[in-house]
């Protein structure tokens, strides 16, 4: 069954969602920018052209989009778009797609570089409509009034603010999530359940958070109890929205901050720094959230425990046991990555505002400490 948010902005999950965007884009305009991920079968990104274009909605299509893609590749979808004249921008892609999508059509009004945005400049209210149409992973900051993006000058992490009407529409077919198989689909979840568990247990945390991400966190569970085999997308599509949702209303942590900016000075996967990352840090919000880390044990099947101390000390041993049955690797040795090249990027995410709302404390030592053992 398909989940239709009537809210703004409207969000439709289920499987076979994307026949929609033709309706939800002629609302805006009658022509788009889709800004693709280049790893899209070019079928795919046919059809969405199609969709768009039998609702009257006329589709220029760029389709460069990398995982190492600098942020700058939003200058040119800017510049393709003003000459295009579209009037909305579709983000069609993973998590460095939606980020450039993201970013362009923040900078689109004005006609400011992607330096001018991440240097602070501040953003018009007016910005492009933005569908945005993931393919893959869990976007911590998808809901949220803040993004965090490298900056092409040293590589280094910054926090871009957002305007809160950005979005116009963001639909989440399960159908999309052509990754979704064996150990990439194993670390996806693993990168959900870490930023699902950050934000559960986050100083900023509320009812409404703990509520959506217990059920985001429930779900995660399901997926890395069923084994390789019985990876579902359509439940992974589920937790991912409830996990972005969630990070919205309460906020993302320390994994998010060092994953991301790992990612963005060496060759290490986003979603597989998250997940070498995790049981690390839940060995630590197990001390400065123990009951909240052991319901999130419980759902991993930690049931017996003679304190809620020990059942919050179990969660880090039943990830660490889950990522073992998947064939995870719990570190980052294969991509060589030097200690010395590493820390000028981890201050930098230490450094990020909502790395404080972490409710443990993230020392310099203590990061310091983490990536030692990963790396």
């Amino acid at each position: 069954m398909d989940i239709s948010f009537k809210f703004d902005p409207e969000i439709v999950i289920g499987a076979d969602t994307l026949s929609v965007a033709g309706t939800i884009c002629n609302r805006y305009t009658d022509k788009v920018m889709i800004a693709a991920d280049s790893a899209l079968d070019t079928a795919l990104v046919n059809r969405l052209k199609d969709i768009l274009e039998d609702s009257g909605v006329k589709a220029i299509v760029f389709d460069g989009i990398q995982d190492d893609s600098s942020v700058e590749m939003a200058e040119n979808i800017v510049e393709l778009s003003s000459a295009a004249h579209c009037a909305a921008i579709v983000g069609f892609g993973g998590l460095k797609t939606q980020l450039i999508s993201r970013m362009a059509a923040i900078m689109a009004p004005m006609k400011i570089s992607a330096c001018d945005l991440l240097d602070g400049r501040i953003f018009q209210n007016k910005t492009l409509p933005l569908v945005a149409i993931p393919t893959a992973g869990t976007d911590p900051f998808a809901f949220t009034e803040y993004f965090i993006a490298a900056d092409p000058r040293n590589r280094l992490v910054k926090s871009i603010q957002s305007p809160s009407k950005l979005y116009a529409a963001m639909i989440v077919d399960s159908t999309l999530f052509q990754s979704f198989t064996g150990s990439c689909a194993a670390v996806s979840v693993l990168d959900g359940f870490s930023t699902a568990v950050e934000a559960y247990c986050s100083t900023r945390a509320n009812f409404l958070s703990d509520a959506v991400l217990e059920r985001a966190l429930n779900f995660y569970a399901k997926l890395l109890k069923s084994g390789s085999g019985g990876m579902n997308a359509d439940i992974f599509a589920q937790a991912a929205f409830l996990t972005s949702l969630g990070a919205s209303a309460s906020s993302p942590g320390a994994i998010s901050a060092l994953s991301f900016a790992v990612n963005a000075r060496f060759p290490a996967v986003k979603q597989a720094c998250a997940a070498a990352l995790l049981p690390l840090v839940a060995e630590r919000l197990a001390g400065a959230r123990p009951e909240k880390m052991a319901k999130a044990a419980s759902f991993l099947g930690n049931t017996k425990a003679a304190s809620v101390a020990d059942a919050a000390k179990g969660a880090a041993d039943g990830i660490r046991r889950c990522m073992e049955a998947l064939g995870v690797q719990p570190n980052l040795k294969e991509f060589n990555i030097s200690l010395d090249k590493i820390t000028a990027a981890a201050e930098a995410a230490r450094g990020l505002e909502f790395v404080a709302n972490s409710s443990w404390i993230v020392s310099a030592e203590d990061v310091f400490d983490i990536l030692k053992q990963i790396i």
